[in-house]
């Protein structure tokens, strides 16, 4: 019996839409978009200010995208940028509203230089009771050789 999977994101730059691609490809199963219902600014400094006051006071922006079949799904790819050390606050939107318990969970990030943080633990945070695999993190959207990455991670964690 094949595994049903979704490749969930949120991207501000592309960056993370880019890498949740490749996974899709390799992986098969349904790509989706999250999107804020109020877009972020796109200047720099204003997405870093609001995400910083979005995410210290556990702000959870309304999505415009919905997805409502999530329980028919087995694996569920995560993708996140890094915003200050953890995801950005429309994936913790959008794993608030779904109930994942007994899926199992793979998250991935994109950064800037700050690794995942601690993207992986918030994730299993608001997944309590999924299977978490081990996750995936990229600076930026990788270089030439990134497909080739993602196959190696998805071997090594029993995906492919």
């Amino acid at each position: 019996m094949s595994k049903k999977i979704l490749t969930a994101y949120y991207s501000h730059s592309g960056n993370t839409g880019e890498i949740a691609s490749y996974i899709q490809k390799q992986t098969g199963g349904a790509l989706f978009e999250i999107i804020p219902a109020v877009p972020y600014p796109t200047g720099y400094n204003d997405v870093v200010r609001q995400a910083k006051i979005e995410i210290q006071s556990g702000k959870k922006p309304e999505l415009k995208t919905k997805i409502n079949d999530t329980e028919s799904y087995d694996i569920i790819f995560i993708g996140s940028p890094n915003w200050w050390g953890t995801i950005a606050p429309p994936v913790a939107a959008f794993l608030s509203e779904h109930d994942f318990s007994a899926k199992t969970i793979v998250p991935f990030c994109t950064h800037g230089g700050g690794g995942y943080g601690s993207i992986f633990k918030d994730i299993s945070l608001l997944c309590p009771n999924s299977n978490i695999l081990e996750g995936f993190e990229v600076f930026g959207k990788g270089n030439g050789n990134i497909s080739e990455k993602i196959n190696l991670w998805l071997n090594e964690i029993g995906i492919k």
